[in-house]
């Protein structure tokens, strides 16, 4: 297999980041594995999806530390869509926001364009630019939904405020890693105003209900194929905990992950959405669930599973991997007959 890694900078991956877990495991399969950075895409003079990679050199890698930095040593070489089998897109648009904004749809462009060039794209690019912010989170049912009001107004947002008990939560609608990220009380009410214009600079506001049982983080969930990722009965997930003063979970604003329960409500959560995941060919999923209530769904970069393997001692890299081997199966039995959406969840 023929896969490629579609990041936001090559130059700017970890070794603890889930990509990277992802391709030394692939490149350890024995797969090619090349790099692309959203920057890196080229449309060739005769129509086809091009880019700048970094191809995995061909060696025995004892860790992560080592293979990341030859990747990113190993000089670029021009590929097209014929050198590619299958396409991972893990950018993330809301990290170019600021400092790039011409760079937040790329891999979805491109992505779209390698489809109709015969590439496995995973997930599907087609409904991942539904998903360039959080308003995709909203066609989900409203039963595992907190109540949220999306808009550029001040004046619906204190009215929401004032619907809510007297706190609620203040976010960015495209946005991820929890930047931007308030906690409304009535302590911080007068306050609305600029909390509402830093977040607006950026686009519309997102206004959630706040949930008691976020003061106990929240559970990171690993789907693919629209379940949840199980190795010798444990599933890959992560209880976020937020550090002292902080309402965000993430790992990397000071976070910590812990083992994770899985309840009958977490599950049941898994089997309201998952219908729609695979109708949307949303391959590799991350769901963020606050009780009863599912949070956000991050379908284009979900991090954590290097920690959800070294949490529960096993490894829950390797069944992604072997995911998209069978795809690739499927594809040559049905080479025309079954869409990239279609193959993207089976």
């Amino acid at each position: 297999m023929k896969i490629g890694f579609v990041v936001n900078k090559v130059s700017q991956e970890s070794t603890s980041y889930t990509t990277t877990g992802l391709a030394l495991t692939a490149h350890k399969r024995g797969h090619e594995v090349y790099y692309i950075g959203v920057g890196d895409f080229t449309y060739t003079a005769d129509g086809q999806m091009g880019a700048h990679a970094r191809k995995a050199p061909e060696t025995k890698f004892r860790n992560a530390g080592t293979f990341l930095t030859e990747i990113k040593e190993t000089p670029q070489t021009m590929i097209t869509a014929a050198d590619l089998d299958v396409l991972m897109l893990r950018n993330d648009p809301a990290e170019e926001i600021e400092k790039r904004p011409w760079a937040q749809s790329m891999g979805v462009i491109f992505g779209q364009l390698a489809v109709k060039q015969g590439v496995i794209v995973l997930n599907d690019p087609g409904t991942l630019n539904d998903a360039i912010n959080k308003m995709y989170f909203q066609h989900y049912p409203e039963k595992v939904r907190p109540r949220t009001v999306i808009t550029r107004n001040v004046d619906d947002i204190t009215e929401f405020f004032k619907e809510s008990k007297g706190k609620m939560v203040l976010k960015p609608l495209q946005g991820s890693g929890g930047r931007n990220v308030f906690l409304v009380t009535k302590k911080e009410a007068n306050n609305i105003n600029q909390m509402f214009e830093a977040i607006s600079r950026d686009g519309y506001v997102v206004a959630q209900e706040y949930l008691p049982e976020a003061q106990e983080g929240d559970v990171r969930l690993f789907l693919v194929n629209g379940r949840p990722i199980e190795v010798d009965g444990k599933i890959a997930a992560l209880h976020r905990l937020q550090k002292d003063g902080e309402i965000r979970s993430n790992i990397h604003r000071g976070g910590k992950a812990g083992k994770a329960t899985i309840t009958d409500e977490v599950l049941e959560i898994v089997e309201t959405v998952r219908p729609k995941l695979v109708g949307d060919g949303m391959f590799f999923v991350g769901l963020d669930i606050v009780g009863s209530y599912l949070m956000e769904i991050n379908v284009f970069s979900p991090g954590g599973l290097n920690n959800a393997s070294q949490l529960y001692g096993v490894d829950f890299i390797t069944p992604v991997i072997e995911a998209i081997e069978q795809k690739l199966r499927y594809r040559e039995l049905y080479p025309k007959e079954i869409s990239n959406k279609k193959i993207a969840t089976i």
